[in-house]
């Protein structure tokens, strides 16, 4: 709500409270995202989960998060936004604690896909708030902290997982959101005006949209993160899954011609300006989700880091986007929305290829300078795709625009871990195959290597079958090791070189106007 005086509107003075209590949630639920990464031996080991198993603890989180993002401007209309706020926050919290206490597999499962979908609703409401309850003056700064936060949560949860997993128990990984919600639960019911249910909505609901979103995202989401694992179509669950989300997606498709009031509006992406904000928050949300993943793991399997260690050097990229967040404000003010995200996607591009030099000896410090460029870039893109979202869109759009881009960044990050996952293994198992072709015994490189290997061991008293046969094992360490680096290195340049490619997307983007200028002061 606001009021105009002198010509001027001025917010309410509750609408900011309405924002902290938002962006506050969201920051909640982001965090629970990777808060568990640098974390899953320990849980595993805990809860009696194998590696594969494992996978779906934070695979739970996000399918279920997927599918309620775009639910949640329905949500908001039903039960009153206040009102679904309130309940999603209280679930979340008794899903946390649900997930705290497990002793086995399937309560953390339980507790994860629950925390997820309740989490899923507070991420869109942030942006909706920040559009609808501030001025257009004041849109600008709601917007940085909502970008700041949306940057750093990913960021920050593997180094707090990490710490709290070293110094006091995985189990505060859930626990720490219990003191943490009363303080959103306080904002949210001061900030947000009372609204009564609408009821009716049950009876407008666009019940097979819904039915198909739900099978359509659930699906895909669990085909892009377990197909690799399960070689895909070779599965019956992947092909199950296939056909379940093929039919979701007709279903979506066949509302948006039949419902006065579709689940979600795919009629948006008709709009250029639109379009060109989701694909490139598809692609962004490919890269910064994918290295979100990628240098933990080299971390920990190649440089042999603990989940302190790993979750320390994730504080770079936190440290320049923090830093940054100023400077970008101010460039907003002065320069063209297309040359900032541009700039932005180069800046990130060009980070992913300096890491082409690693090696099996590469550390934490090797990542350093990536980590800081790629920190400078990723708000660079965030945010003003964040304010172009809502440019041009009534304000009855609003909430579906700001779903669809909430979930166009967890799409972009399932597909992108996806892919990663299937180019590791293959370019692996290539690698591995070219580096065995120089190396075998009996090949000059290899002999050398063995004797090498085998002598130091005689020296120190082994005999000579046993001390050829480790050295033996050794140089296939050593190469599944050195192909490992390799594939790690493809990774990088080809999400490097795909996304600096895509910088011409950014002429789409809406050039901003005299009031889109405004929204930047």
């Amino acid at each position: 709500m606001t009021v105009e005086i002198s010509g001027e509107q001025v917010p309410d003075p509750r609408a900011w409270l309405a924002v902290a209590g938002a962006i506050f949630g969201t920051f909640m639920a982001l965090l629970d995202v990777s808060v568990t990464n640098a974390s899953l031996p320990q849980i595993q080991g805990e809860i009696g989960a194998t590696g594969t198993e494992g996978t779906w603890i934070g695979t739970g989180y996000l399918v279920s998060e997927i599918v309620m993002i775009p639910l949640t401007a329905w949500f908001s209309r039903l039960f009153g936004l206040r009102n679904f706020l309130i309940l999603a926050s209280i679930f979340f919290t008794l899903f946390s604690v649900m997930c705290g206490f497990s002793g086995n597999l399937t309560e953390m499962i339980v507790g994860r896909v629950g925390q997820g979908f309740f989490g899923g609703a507070l991420i869109p409401a942030s942006l909706t708030i920040i559009a609808t309850r501030l001025t257009p003056a004041q849109r600008p700064a709601g917007l940085a902290i909502y970008a700041s936060v949306a940057t750093l949560a990913p960021v920050i949860g593997p180094i707090l997982g990490g710490w709290l997993t070293e110094n006091v128990s995985w189990h505060w990984l859930f626990l720490m959101n219990l003191p943490i919600a009363v303080i959103l639960l306080f904002m949210l019911y001061l900030g947000i005006e009372r609204a009564s249910p609408d009821w009716d909505e049950l009876g407008r609901a666009d019940w097979f949209g819904i039915a198909g979103l739900a099978m359509f995202l659930s699906g895909l989401t669990v085909i892009l993160e377990e197909g690799q694992r399960e070689n895909w179509f070779d599965s019956t669950l992947i092909t199950r899954l296939t056909i379940m989300a093929t039919v979701g997606f007709i279903l979506v498709l066949v509302t948006q011609f039949t419902s006065t009031r579709p689940v979600v509006k795919l009629r948006l992406l008709a709009k250029s300006n639109y379009r060109a904000v989701v694909g490139i928050m598809i692609l962004f949300g490919a890269g910064s989700f994918t290295l979100l993943y990628v240098i933990p793991v080299f971390l920990g399997i190649i440089a042999g880091y603990d989940a302190e260690q790993t979750g320390f050097i994730a504080t770079y990229t936190g440290l320049s986007t923090f830093l940054m967040m100023p400077v970008l404000m101010v460039l907003m003010q002065k320069v063209d929305v297309r040359w900032i995200v541009g700039s932005g996607m180069i800046l990130f591009g060009a980070g992913c290829l300096l890491n082409l030099g690693l090696t099996p000896d590469s550390v934490g410090h090797d990542f350093i300078l990536a980590q800081l460029i790629n920190g400078m870039g990723q708000p660079m893109v965030g945010l003003p795709l964040s304010q172009a979202a809502t440019a041009g869109l009534d304000e009855d759009e609003i909430p579906d625009g700001t779903a669809l881009f909430s979930m166009a960044r967890n799409l972009g990050g399932s597909l992108g871990l996806a892919m990663t996952g299937i180019l590791i293994d293959r370019r692996s198992a290539f690698h591995t195959a070219q580096l065995e072709q120089v190396t075998t015994a009996n090949s000059g490189t290899g002999q050398e290597r063995i004797a090498q290997i085998a002598g130091s061991m005689i020296h120190g008293g082994a005999d000579t079958n046993h001390a050829t046969l480790q050295a033996l094992r050794a140089i296939a360490g050593e190469v599944q090791r050195q192909a490992l680096v390799m594939s790690y290195i493809d990774g990088f340049w080809i999400m490097g070189i795909g996304i600096i490619l895509a910088v011409p997307a950014v002429l789409f983007l809406q050039k901003p106007s005299g009031s889109a200028a405004a929204v930047a002061h």
